[in-house]
């Protein structure tokens, strides 16, 4: 089954895109997690932190300026460079 996402940014013309190949396992891998800002985002991506790490897995902490606007470019830069998957924690 193909998947086709779209991307909810203020682009003037919807763009899709095909999603990534999931990995097979996150062992190994550096993960992202994203906070975007909004309440209590922060301790819901705390409990997923503590559980990667119990783990032994590589994670990573980002965190938006705001929740009401994008991600800036250079945070979602540095995101793609040093890490394989991101988890993006949403949350009221």
């Amino acid at each position: 089954m193909t998947q086709i996402l779209l991307d909810p940014t203020a682009e003037l013309g919807s763009a899709q895109r095909e999603p990534l190949p999931k990995p097979k396992s996150i062992e190994g891998l550096t993960i992202g997690l994203l906070d975007i800002s909004k309440s209590r985002g922060d301790v819901f991506l705390d409990r997923i932190d503590a559980q990667m790490k119990e783990r032994g897995l590589k994670t990573l902490r980002f965190k938006k300026p705001t929740f009401t606007r994008p991600a800036p470019t250079e945070l979602l830069q540095e995101i793609a460079q040093q890490c394989d998957v991101v988890v993006e924690g949403l949350a009221d």
